[in-house]
């Protein structure tokens, strides 16, 4: 079986590809100043471009990972969640709490999807 990975540095892939599936490493905002809705917002808007460049899209998730600076802020990322995700295909999702890379990190996402 053929292994693809796409977006390599130093330290990870942030796409790979395998037997029709797609892991995307975890995503963060660019923006860090955001709060949690608008660092949400930017990541799904990257997910979105990323699964495009392999071929699929939200539709297509199966499995998505959260991890909250804040579990506390889960109500605010979930407004930006719930405008964004397809509610025909919800993906399986767990979304914890946990310190990241950067403090000024609020929000982490990594999935799992299917090609189209």
């Amino acid at each position: 079986m053929t292994i693809t990975r796409h977006s390599s540095s130093k330290v990870l892939s942030n796409i790979v590809e395998h037997d029709g599936r797609i892991y995307l490493a975890g995503q963060v905002a660019d923006d860090l100043s955001q709060d949690v809705r608008g660092q949400t917002q930017q990541i799904l808007a990257s997910i979105d471009r990323m699964l495009a460049s392999v071929g699929s899209d939200k539709s297509r998730i199966l499995t998505v990972n959260i991890w909250l600076a804040d579990i506390r802020t889960r109500d605010e990322m979930n407004e930006a969640w719930l405008a964004w995700a397809d509610p025909e295909h919800l993906p399986a999702r767990a979304t914890v709490e946990a310190k990241l890379g950067n403090p000024r990190m609020l929000v982490e996402i990594m999935l799992v999807a299917v090609k189209k």
